[in-house]
């Protein structure tokens, strides 16, 4: 894996100083950025599960990857291929283009399909809702960003199987214990809390310097 620079380090840093409780998951936070940034570099791409207030959580992220967060993602700085086949084709909108459109982070929920949620709950089992979509849209070399506080929710446990079946790195965020899916992880976030929404409220500083880890990593310095 390549090394993550200097200045994102120094984002990871000032989420523990922010958060002390969190200096227990240093180690875990370090890997997560690591893994996440080389998928993307790779040209893979993030995919996020979870329920009730994870399934929200799951959201926020892929919108923070998919448009720009802290840093600008012009398009003609880090896609000028797209620029130029735009300007072949398309030369009347370039610059509409290159003033509205941002660079993204290839990212994914699988929380959102209302179609093929309820249609595959209702017609084959409801337990292998997240299952069924990383089997579908998942790559080897993709990471799977699992949610639950508990760490025993049947749906996300079954899609962390299906992706460690077909070679996606899986990183997890969970509660202090992490329940089975600490241990079917590559990566467990552990947060020191017990209950769901003091677990929650470590999850969103957690999942928020992430995403601007990997904004800096590709659009910073």
């Amino acid at each position: 894996m390549i090394a993550i620079k200097p200045s994102t380090t120094k984002i990871i840093d000032e989420l523990v100083n922010r958060y002390g409780a969190l200096d227990v998951c240093r180690t875990s936070l370090f890997d997560a950025v690591e893994r996440i940034c080389n998928a993307f570099r790779a040209g893979n791409k993030l995919i996020t599960c979870g329920n009730g207030g994870s399934a929200s959580d799951a959201m926020h992220i892929v919108g923070e990857m998919m448009k720009g967060f802290r840093l600008p993602r012009a398009i003609e700085n880090f896609r000028p291929e797209f620029v130029q086949r735009a300007q072949e084709l398309f030369p009347a909108d370039v610059e509409y283009f290159k003033a509205n459109l941002q660079t993204a982070l290839p990212a994914v929920s699988l929380v959102g399909e209302t179609s093929l949620l309820t249609a595959f709950a209702n017609d084959v089992n409801p337990r292998l809702i997240f299952a069924q979509q990383v089997f579908g849209i998942g790559r080897k070399g993709d990471v799977l960003l699992a949610i639950s506080t508990s760490g025993n929710s049947d749906n996300v446990l079954f899609a962390v199987e299906v992706a460690k079946i077909m070679g996606i790195t899986v990183v997890a965020m969970t509660g202090r214990r992490g329940g089975r899916l600490r241990h079917l992880s590559d990566v467990s976030i552990c947060v020191p809390a017990d209950s769901s929404y003091t677990i929650q409220e470590f999850h969103l500083p957690i999942y928020h310097m992430l995403c601007l880890a990997a904004e800096n990593e590709f659009f910073g310095d």
